[in-house]
């Protein structure tokens, strides 16, 4: 996706705060006359004032000067306010647009994408593309507005001085180029090292306690330094490309004002330069190359946002959904459950399962025996279209379950997993799921049939103990039963069990 293809499609996200983005524009038309007005003003001061000993009209002129600066300063800080105000509100409606989008796409996705890399897009792909509003598009504009104006303005004080001025400006804009070239390049390695560093971290925090158990620590820390030391190369590379950048800036803007300086000086003494064009020519001079030194920096940043908002489209242009196209949304699946002669792989070309028929009545038990890998879970993921059916059908009733609604199918199939995922938060808040029509009293009830309100009312807070994350402080046989309640709750028409026991003593089984 190109740059300019990015961009339409953010600016699509500002249309709720077009108030925001007009107001702005404003300031910054605004604002780029009254930023040239001061040095005009400051010469209009010394030539028309201090230099006939008017003043009464310094005085005047000198209320204007405030005046204006009071209203600058005040522009500055409403343009700033306002556009990071509108960058802001596009990042939460993007953030939680990216996060829906996320939220849809079937497993086989999350299968060959690491959470870090997921983790890196929402979090901070998003807050760069916060940029291309708060720090990119519109001061861009503010600042070429700005330099126009000052231009224009210092050839209409003096031709002569101007083109003085201007002698090092192409050494500026080289600068400017060379910069801007190298900081993005060091910028792409940055976005690309954090994506990196993020999936490392998830990955081997996550698994820690197999990377204990085999005594891997050494070795996964060793690997993590060398992805930390790319990072920080990175980072290094940008920093030095400023502190490169600047000083010549400053030696650059320094020679103009020392030709400007020297020529001046000799045009006010044969006459053809006055005071106040002396005075306010070095004012000209900051507010010309200010924005020349940060425009290198903000073509950057919008770069840098355009750059990780393709990135944030590209996981938005992800078609990899479930096809919701079921119109079955009531009633229950209290009917027999059959497949017919299904075939499924996680590849296309490699069958996982082949040609597999059964029947099973309501109010039935089946039981699925084999091997390791030989399907067992892959085949009950596919009832709830976990994941999609290569060839055949699978029905309940007289329907294909592709003719219910995926939310009203799912709802009514409880799935109870050998490895409980638990969530942060308390136990009630664990087996309801948050959800707000299940109350504590039904979760107490359903508790007490499984067996698990003894251990919890001997926990601290009972139902309100707060579990850390994946639910670590509970053995696996007690995060076991919090998954039973969690099914008996939502009380299914279809229970499936897949090694629900596995961590369960015979009794408690039983």
């Amino acid at each position: 996706m190109t740059g300019f293809n990015t961009l339409k499609r953010l600016l699509v996200f500002v249309k709720p705060y077009r108030l925001l983005f007009w107001v702005s524009a404003l300031i910054a038309i605004i604002m780029a006359p009254l930023n040239a007005y001061l040095p005009y003003l400051a010469n209009v001061m010394v030539d028309d004032h201090i230099m006939v000993r008017d003043l009464e009209g310094l005085k005047r002129i000198s209320l204007w000067y405030l005046g204006a600066l009071a209203s600058l300063t005040f522009l500055r800080y409403s343009f700033t306010i306002l556009t990071n105000t509108m960058g802001q509100n596009i990042i939460y409606d993007l953030r939680n647009k990216m996060y829906d989008h996320i939220l849809s796409l079937r497993l086989s996705y999350f299968d060959k994408t690491p959470i870090g890399t997921n983790t890196t897009r929402v979090i901070n792909d998003l807050e760069t593309v916060n940029s291309v509003f708060s720090e990119g598009l519109i001061t861009i504009i503010a600042d070429i507005l700005s330099l126009i104006t000052v231009l224009a303005l210092m050839f209409w004080t003096s031709v002569k001085l101007t083109l003085i001025c201007l002698v090092t400006f192409p050494l500026l804009l080289v600068a400017s180029y060379i910069f801007k070239e190298k900081v993005k390049h060091s910028f792409q390695r940055v976005r690309a090292q954090v994506a990196r560093m993020n999936a490392f971290l998830q990955e081997h925090i996550s698994g820690i306690k197999t990377v204990q158990i085999f005594a891997a620590e050494k070795r996964v820390a060793k690997k993590f330094k060398e992805i930390n030391r790319e990072y920080t190369q990175a980072n290094l590379d940008g920093i030095f490309y400023y502190a490169v950048f600047f000083p010549v800036v400053e030696i650059i803007s320094a020679a103009s004002l020392g030709f400007m300086v020297w020529w001046g000086a000799q045009g006010v003494l044969e006459g053809v330069v006055t005071i106040g064009q002396l005075v306010a020519f070095p004012m000209y001079l900051s507010r010309l190359f200010q924005p020349v030194r940060t425009l290198a920096d903000k073509f950057n940043t919008l770069q840098m946002g355009l750059v990780a908002g393709g990135r944030v489209f590209e996981t938005l242009d992800t078609k990899e959904q479930t096809q919701d196209q079921g119109t079955i949304d009531q009633g229950d699946l209290k009917a027999s459950l059959e497949f017919k002669q299904v075939y499924f792989g996680y590849r296309p070309d490699e069958y996982i399962l082949k040609n597999i028929s059964f029947r099973l009545e309501p109010g039935k038990t089946l039981a699925l025996v084999g091997s390791t890998g030989s399907g067992k879970s892959s085949l009950i993921s596919l009832i709830n279209r976990l994941y999609e059916i290569n060839q055949g059908s699978i029905q309940i009733g007289n329907h294909s379950i592709s003719d219910y609604k995926i939310d009203f199918l799912r709802k009514r199939i409880a799935v109870v997993l050998q490895d409980v995922f638990l969530f942060q938060g308390s136990i009630y808040e664990n087996m309801s799921l948050k959800n707000p029509e299940i109350d504590l009293e039904q979760v107490i009830a359903a508790s007490k049939i499984i067996g698990a309100h003894e251990y919890i009312m001997n926990l601290p807070g009972n139902y309100n103990y707060q579990l850390a994350e994946r639910g670590v402080n509970l053995s696996v046989g007690q995060r076991q039963l919090i998954s039973f309640v969690r099914a008996l709750l939502v009380d299914p028409d279809i229970l499936i069990l897949d090694e629900a026991t596995s961590s369960l003593d015979t009794e408690t089984e039983s």
